[in-house]
């Protein structure tokens, strides 16, 4: 028998989901229900595919309708961040598990609420961390396992969106803090859950600088950038900060044409006032057995990719990802590709991609060598798929622990939550007594070797 499946927002992010279950899952998933606050949304991801045709669709007023009625086993949460624990509480209660894009939620209160509801219920939430899978990231962490380098006592991390993917953040819902957490959170929990994942330990302290440095008003008006249109969709020239949701069809099909439903607009300004988000972020982060992370993230560089090394007692492991060399005014094919991670690699350009990615290890007294990263191909570096076998075919036992649990989640949110009350407050946070909960890893529920 197929699991029952619901999913509850179907914007730009639920596609990998949906395509899992109407393709390489189809045996094992059946979706049985759309939920969206936008009938056009919806209705784009029940058109689109031909097995979707019968699919109840309902407005999230009507979750709780929907899980009885079609007795949903699990509901896939792929709404606005702000919207994550109210949905995924009330799936819990009404009787059926969850999978929740990250970030698991934006802030304490509702960390504690998704706590308690899985207490209350003993229902699971599985949080999907993609970038676990990438044969880079799982290589890396193979390394650490293996004892090479010794017990990490410290690690530097650097992450750098570009002035595409990086921009687009400030052009949709993301820009607003109250929604998404900020770069922080939404973002930074990828990056949080990596180093949680690759040193098996429980982050205990975080101080945070940052700020809104290039997008913005302020920001622009200081160096003298030029005003944009207040959205990107317009005739006439274009400037490489705008989209343009023409020039995609999804886009224009899930944002423009459906903005009379709901007047959410997708391509606003970069440029504009009134964002709260930052894109200069750094932090400091004190670990249960003594490591440190220092880490930063930037939102406006010319490339995009990420740069760790980590410093163990016995040596030293260094990766380096480059997963965009640079960003062009107009690309060849003339779409908008808003998430070059995400982009799946293809016969063409793998000679390129791979040149881009640098695993190096050294031991203490003996010389570097670089390691093969396996080949990845499809998105986020080879991960999507990998993971969308676990979510939808179940976990097999795994020696590097990649499943991932609401506890993961939690973990992976209490850094960029904490960095946010780090930034108000201008002094390191203790995690476990700003969230009010006890992160200290616990087995996995999968049964999958830490």
């Amino acid at each position: 028998m197929r699991t029952r499946y619901a999913l509850i927002g179907s914007g730009h992010r639920a596609q990998m989901y949906l395509d899992a279950i109407a393709g390489p899952h189809a045996d094992v998933a059946e979706l049985v229900a759309l939920l969206d606050v936008n009938p056009a949304r919806r209705e784009f991801h029940r058109d689109r595919v031909s097995a979707f045709a019968e699919v109840r669709l309902a407005g999230p007023e009507q979750l709780e309708e929907v899980i009885r009625e079609q007795r949903v086993d699990r509901v896939i949460v792929t709404s606005v961040d702000h919207l994550h624990a109210e949905h995924v509480v009330r799936s819990l209660e009404a009787g059926a598990d969850v999978v929740v894009e990250k970030p698991l939620t934006i802030d304490a209160p509702s960390a504690r609420a998704i706590q308690e509801a899985i207490d209350r219920t003993g229902r699971r939430v599985v949080v999907t961390f993609n970038y676990r899978y990438s044969p880079r990231n799982s290589a890396l962490k193979q390394v650490i396992a293996s004892g090479e380098i010794g017990d990490v006592v410290s690690v530097t991390f650097e992450w750098v969106l570009d002035t595409q993917h990086g921009a687009d953040y400030f052009r949709r819902w993301h820009r607003d803090k109250s929604h998404s957490g900020g770069l922080f959170v939404h973002k930074a929990a990828h990056h949080f859950d990596l180093v949680n994942w690759w040193i098996d330990d429980t982050p205990v302290q975080v101080y945070a600088r940052g700020g809104l440095r290039f997008y913005g008003a302020d920001a622009a008006a200081a160096r003298g950038q030029a005003a944009l249109p207040e959205r990107g969709t317009h005739d006439g020239p274009h400037d490489p900060f705008e989209l343009d949701l023409r020039s995609d069809e999804r886009l224009e099909a899930l944002y423009l044409k459906a903005e009379e439903h709901d007047g959410y607009q997708r391509d606003r300004s970069v440029f504009d006032a009134g964002i709260t988000a930052e894109d200069n972020l750094t932090a400091l982060v004190d670990y249960s057995r003594g490591a440190v992370l220092t880490y930063a993230l930037n939102a406006h560089s010319p490339w995009e990719g990420y740069r760790v090394a980590l410093n163990g007692t016995a040596g030293r492991a260094e990766l380096e990802v480059v997963e965009r060399a640079e960003v062009v005014a107009k690309g060849e094919d003339g779409r908008a590709h808003v998430d070059p991670s995400a982009v799946a690699v293809t016969a063409a350009d793998e000679g390129v991609r791979r040149r881009g990615e640098r695993l190096v290890v050294q031991k203490h007294f003996a010389p570097a060598r670089e390691l093969e990263i396996p080949e990845g191909v499809g998105g986020h570096g080879g991960g999507d798929a990998l993971l969308l076998r676990d979510v939808f075919v179940g976990p097999v036992h795994d020696e590097l622990g990649r499943p991932s649990d609401h506890r993961d989640g939690l973990r992976a949110i209490s850094v960029g939550i904490c960095g946010n009350e780090s930034l108000a407050a201008g002094a390191p946070v203790g995690v476990t007594e700003f969230l009010g909960l006890d992160l200290a890893r616990e087995a996995d529920l999968s049964g999958a070797s830490r």
